[in-house]
């Protein structure tokens, strides 16, 4: 990452912490001694790191125009993934709003992948095993994905939240789970803008209305968002059913309602298929039919 990429993350961080406090009718707010001299110095240090970015634009502009492309490999991005990583860890937003569980779940798969899936928050299970969709909901996507002729290793998985929503105080919480609220999903947003941006998949996926929200800044009824085109950083976003929902629909007595919901969820997965590329069997096609 380049030099003024810590300085850009904490302008962000505090216009997010100001934004947030400012909606909360809080008109003054109080920061530590040492917060005080960072944002003293700050201007400073933004043109230092201004004039290290322009130096290094020269560097780089003398070098062959394959530099780039090598550059941007599985070990690139695994380290910017890593990096990502360590900024979640210490994201002040998020622990500040005090609503969400201290263990990170960041993500999963394979950093170059054309495919992209993003749920909205961890739930228990992946709590537990600090890898984002690993419970029944996941092991549901993972039939999912088998199904399209891929494994688990070959997409990249993700949620917009970062860590557990908590119930209360999440003291009680036990193996209980709840959706992340639009704050929650606002003080995470730009972590998985970031990683799309080192994956650059061809496809995202986003699984729930939830996550679709968090993404697309819009609500509506899943069976609308699956027919409408949208876009996220500049990839392309296919909306359908959380994995959840395919789960509660088989605990019904209405088989027929189930396999209705499969069938859409298979059709949206064709058309991603067919978006990315991918080649399609008449077995695949027949699915569900």
């Amino acid at each position: 990452m380049s030099d003024i990429q810590p300085v850009s993350h904490a302008l962000g961080v505090l216009s997010e912490i100001l934004r947030r406090e400012k909606s909360r009718g809080k008109t003054h707010l109080a920061i530590a001694e040492a917060s005080e001299k960072t944002l003293t110095e700050m201007p400073v240090n933004f043109m230092i790191a201004a004039q290290n970015s322009q130096a290094g634009a020269v560097s780089v502009s003398s070098a062959p125009e394959k530099t780039a492309d090598v550059q941007r490999n599985e070990e690139w991005a695994r380290k910017e993934l890593n990096a990502i990583f360590k900024e979640v860890k210490t994201c002040e937003v998020c622990r500040s709003l005090g609503t969400l569980r201290d263990s990170v779940v960041f993500a999963t798969g394979n950093p170059m992948a054309d495919l992209m899936f993003v749920g909205e928050a961890p739930g228990a299970e992946e709590e537990k095993e600090r890898k984002p969709f690993v419970g029944p909901a996941g092991q549901k996507l993972t039939q999912i994905i088998k199904a399209m002729g891929l494994s688990r290793e070959e997409v990249y998985i993700s949620n917009i939240v970062k860590f557990r929503p908590k119930k209360g105080d999440g003291r009680f919480q036990g193996s209980s789970n709840r959706k992340p609220d639009s704050t929650e999903m606002e003080a995470c947003i730009r972590f998985i803008r970031k990683e799309i941006e080192v994956v650059a998949p061809k496809v995202i996926v986003a699984l729930g209305a939830t996550a679709a929200e968090g993404l697309l800044e819009r609500g509506g009824a899943i069976s609308s968002l699956r027919e409408q085109r949208h876009e996220f950083a500049g990839v392309p976003v296919f909306v359908t059913y959380h994995p959840s929902f395919l789960l509660r629909q088989e605990s019904e007595p209405n088989a027929e309602k189930a396999r209705a919901s499969k069938r859409k969820v298979w059709e949206d997965m064709l058309k991603v298929m067919e978006h990315i590329g991918m080649p399609v069997s008449e077995k695949q096609r027949g699915f569900f039919s």
